[in-house]
């Protein structure tokens, strides 16, 4: 989640055991167990929560050791990888700064048109609706990189737009006259938001989009898309527009993304909640989301009854109930979003489709974990919010090497995706973890089950994070992006921060935590347990030891991890949306990569950042003023990376990114390519 989006507020009731907390209990048994306080504090300054991963799926039950089997697998028999550049110093200027010996150009910015219809962007603001939902949305985010033909030259960007600038979008901000917001201008920002598809090539060693090819395709919140799973064609998701509950129309504020083994694109609803009103009596469901009740983000609602109104394409953002049932209104909207939606790159005819099985939240990303012949296929899930919950689907079908290359790409998702079990995490203090199910005859901390408290399988996932909370999962740091390491499987997870806590567990460790810090765990064979450390913790350098637990310097201090992948080849690349004052003051947004295989101990298992492996963690990568840094794909031959540049402030002036831009422009956030100028591989 952009920090420029979304209210960001705490919206969890439960009483669930805080990662806090966990982390005290934790520390505190460690201590006994390694002879100590004063053991403990050298173990949180000096090699994070644990010392080191081993392999094994840990324990969830009572008898479980102190000192637990440790998450990460022994690392296998690779050629072993160094990072070949060196970590360049922070940046504060209107510009990109990249590694010395890598070059980085602007590719699509907002406005670009994707095909005739749409006119070139305009400086202006001036552009029009149908321009807009012709053209690359605002705010990229999510993205990645489908081959054409196992291309590294030729290929398919699909792309996240998170959300907009309506002072940037229009001429002069915008307008509302008589209470009311004008047409044109609600239309042109529900087409700025969304996704796009987009055909791009590499020409004589620079990336550009193929003009009006039969590929590039936008996705708005305008656009009609098809419901699927548990939730497809229950009473819950019935509207006026689709009464027999199996479509809906748009997507809205898709910030992290994932892809599938059979080639589709995953993008993810995150901060849409905000666009619909319910100024009724408010469901459960909808209370613990945060659907408003007063004013919505944009106020496109207020546009209702203009007599250009198609198919009450405005009034569907009011969900107070106004019929004598669901199909005479729009109550159930906002029950249509809030998922994980399926987009086939190749296939310019095909609908995007929602997957509600896996969970209707605050979706941040969705990522595969690694692949098993005759073993289901695993998704990893953030909510991003504060003090929300860390999730994974696991299939029902079990994987085939022969789904891959399917003729019929959202046919195979349907396979993989619509039928499951959803689970939520709870983390323990000793190291371990489990699983909890989502399903009806999973067990409350009151006693209960949850199918007594939402009757149907529907019914908890439309609710799924007060599911969560009945279980008894562990309340996280805004938990954002999941990152699979191709080395080993194990998962990552980025902890953004959190103001709001008051309480430290195991998991989330400072309170309040306002750097952020990233989380590692491996899963047992059994799906249902799995044993975590922390990776490292974002801090400033000049930080007392209980907060620079990672002992970083002023050449990787960071806060604040947001986008987050790992590379075919193992390296595993960390971005930034940073608020906290100390390191803004010395460094915009950045990336960073570090190569977790490599930081092991002399018995050669993987442990965390710390004081004496720290300068393997490198910055790569510094944005202009005001940006974020976010979303990261690379080709297949890892010689050319795309990055996202969201909301700067004053940039870019030209197509080199690294150019200082000059005066005031009308910002525009873009797609960054990255390229070694020798033209090999990247960071390495």
């Amino acid at each position: 989640m952009s920090r420029d989006t979304g209210d960001n507020l705490n919206r969890n009731p439960s009483v669930n055991e805080p990662m806090g907390s966990v982390i005290d209990t934790y520390l505190s048994r460690r201590s006994v167990v390694r002879g100590g306080l004063g053991a403990a504090i050298a173990l949180i300054a000096g090699t994070g929560l644990t010392g080191c991963f081993d392999s094994g799926g840990g324990s969830s039950s009572d008898d479980a050791p102190t000192t637990p089997t440790n998450p990460v697998t022994p690392t296998p028999e690779v050629p072993k990888l160094k990072l070949g550049f060196n970590s360049i110093p922070g940046s504060r200027t209107d510009a990109c700064v990249v590694a010395a010996g890598y070059v980085a150009h602007v590719l699509a910015p907002w406005g670009t048109p994707f095909n005739s219809t749409a006119n070139a962007w305009k400086n202006d603001g001036t552009n029009t609706a149908t321009d807009q939902a012709n053209s690359a949305g605002m705010h990229h985010d999510g993205i990645h990189y489908f081959p054409i033909n196992g291309s590294s030259t030729d290929g398919i960007i699909a792309i996240n737009y998170e959300y907009i600038d309506e002072n940037a979008l229009h001429p002069n901000g915008p307008t509302t006259v008589a209470g009311k917001r004008p047409v044109e201008e609600v239309r042109k920002e529900i087409n700025a938001h969304g996704a796009g598809v987009m055909h791009v090539r590499r020409v004589d060693g620079r990336w550009q989009i193929v003009d009006n090819d039969p590929l590039n395709r936008r996705f708005t919140t305008a656009s009609v898309m098809n419901l699927s799973g548990p939730l497809k064609g229950t009473d819950h998701v019935k509207t006026k527009f689709s009464p027999d509950g199996t479509r809906t129309r748009g997507t809205n504020n898709n910030c992290g993304n994932g892809y599938t083994p059979w080639g589709t694109y995953l993008t993810c609803e995150e901060n849409w909640p905000g666009i619909f009103v319910n100024k009724g009596t408010v469901p459960a469901d909808q209370r613990r989301i945060g659907v408003a009740t007063g004013e919505t983000n944009y106020q496109w609602e207020t546009a209702a009854g203009d007599s250009s109104e198609v198919n009450d394409e405005f009034r569907r953002f009011n969900i107070t109930p106004t019929g004598a049932s669901a199909t005479a209104d729009y109550r159930n909207e906002a029950s249509t979003y809030g998922y994980i939606v399926e987009i086939d790159p190749y296939n310019n005819t095909s609908v995007p489709v929602k997957r509600t099985a896996l969970g209707r939240f605050r979706h941040e990303g969705c990522w595969p974990g690694l692949l098993t012949e005759g073993k289901p296929v695993v998704f990893y899930m953030g909510d991003d919010s504060q003090n929300e919950y860390l999730y994974k689907f696991v299939s029902t079908a079990l994987w085939s090497a022969a789904d891959a290359n399917p003729s019929d790409r959202l046919a195979t998702g349907a396979k993989y995706m619509d039928s499951g079990k959803l689970y939520v995490a709870r983390f323990n203090a000793d190291g371990t973890g489990t699983w909890l199910l989502l399903d009806t005859t999973s067990a409350t901390t009151d006693g209960s089950t949850l199918g007594a408290k939402f009757t149907d399988l529907p019914g908890i996932i439309l609710n799924t994070r007060g599911a969560a909370d009945a279980v008894g999962a562990t309340p996280m740091d805004r938990p954002e992006w999941t990152a699979v390491n191709p080395v080993n499987g194990d998962v990552y997870l980025t902890l953004t921060n959190n103001s709001s806590r008051t309480t430290a567990n195991a998991a989330n460790p400072r309170v309040p935590n306002r750097h952020g810090h990233v989380i590692r765990w491996h899963d047992a064979d059994n799906q249902t347990s799995f044993t975590w450390d922390i990776f490292v913790y974002g801090a400033n350098a000049s930080g007392t030891a209980d907060l620079n637990r990672s002992g970083l310097t002023e050449l990787n201090q960071f806060a604040s991890p947001d986008g987050m992948t790992f590379d075919s080849r193992g390296i595993l690349w960390i971005q930034t949306d940073n608020g906290e004052s100390t390191i803004t003051s010395y460094t915009n947004d950045q990336m960073l990569a570090v190569i977790p295989s490599n930081m092991v101990d002399a018995a050669g298992k993987q442990v965390p950042v710390n004081a004496s492996n720290q300068a393997d963690l490198r910055r790569f990568f510094v944005g202009p003023n005001g940006s974020e840094v976010t979303g990261v794909t690379f080709t297949p031959d890892n010689k050319s990376m795309f990055i996202n540049i969201q909301h700067p402030g004053n940039w870019p002036s030209t197509q080199v990114a690294t150019d200082v831009t000059v005066g005031k422009v009308r910002p525009r956030a873009s797609t960054v390519v990255i390229q070694r100028a020798d033209g090999g591989e990247l960071g390495v």
